[in-house]
């Protein structure tokens, strides 16, 4: 497995994830990025919490409950176990963070909320708590210019399907299914399709959404 480290990343940054590898990223905090692509990939329980989605073929995953059929547009949350079989996808490690164990899929046609210049989202693996990560499925339909915008954090994805490219300050970054990117903090960028939709799997390492201690389902639906 190669290993790359980019402790000042700045910009957009892609990379294939037909190939093996392991990224450590560094922007607020240390995230660990790895790929697989047949034979198996120990996801250790070193206390972060891995989100991993299945871009192709078929995988096993492993946990202490199971075993479960990991195939293409598949996505799960976990704190350790091992994904091995034929399959190719990517995990994407959130040090210092306990998730919940879950597992979903496949991708739908599109999201079930609304997102900028006529996109949607689909919140995959939601926050259990406000300010937790999450992971999203961003659908950006056919002949779409996104409006150029920024994110205060990190974004890490893969590109699930479709075609499309990214827009930057300085360049246009082509996109194509199996291309894993990281588009860096307060980077200006935009998604722009022409005939074809783009389906995208993104990360996201924090949340301003999701329940509280004083504002969830259960206290709310309870009466005193």
């Amino acid at each position: 497995m190669s290993i790359a480290a980019a402790p000042s990343f700045e910009g957009f940054f892609s990379f294939s994830i037909r190939a093996q590898r392991e990224l450590r990223i560094v922007s607020d905090r240390l995230t660990i990025v790895r790929t697989w692509q047949g034979g198996s990939l120990e996801l250790p329980a070193d206390g972060s919490t891995h989100f991993l989605y299945a871009f192709s073929g078929a995988s096993e995953l492993r946990v202490r409950v199971g075993a479960f059929p990991f195939s293409e547009g598949m996505y799960c949350c976990l704190t350790e176990g091992r994904v091995q079989g034929g399959g190719c996808g990517i995990g994407i490690s959130h040090g210092d963070f306990s998730g919940v164990f879950q597992i979903g899929g496949p991708l739908e046609a599109r999201g079930r909320l609304r997102y900028i210049d006529g996109c949607t989202d689909s919140l995959l693996i939601p926050p259990a708590l406000r300010g937790d990560p999450c992971l999203n499925h961003l659908h950006i339909p056919p002949r779409t210019r996104q409006t150029l915008h920024t994110h205060p954090s990190v974004r890490i994805g893969v590109i699930a399907s479709g075609e499309g490219r990214c827009l930057l300050p300085d360049c246009e970054e082509q996109l194509h299914p199996g291309l894993g990117f990281v588009i860096a903090k307060d980077t200006r960028h935009a998604f722009v399709t022409d005939e074809s939709s783009l389906a995208v799997v993104v990360y996201h390492p924090e949340t301003d959404t999701g329940p509280t201690h004083e504002d969830h389902p259960m206290i709310n639906r309870t009466i005193l």
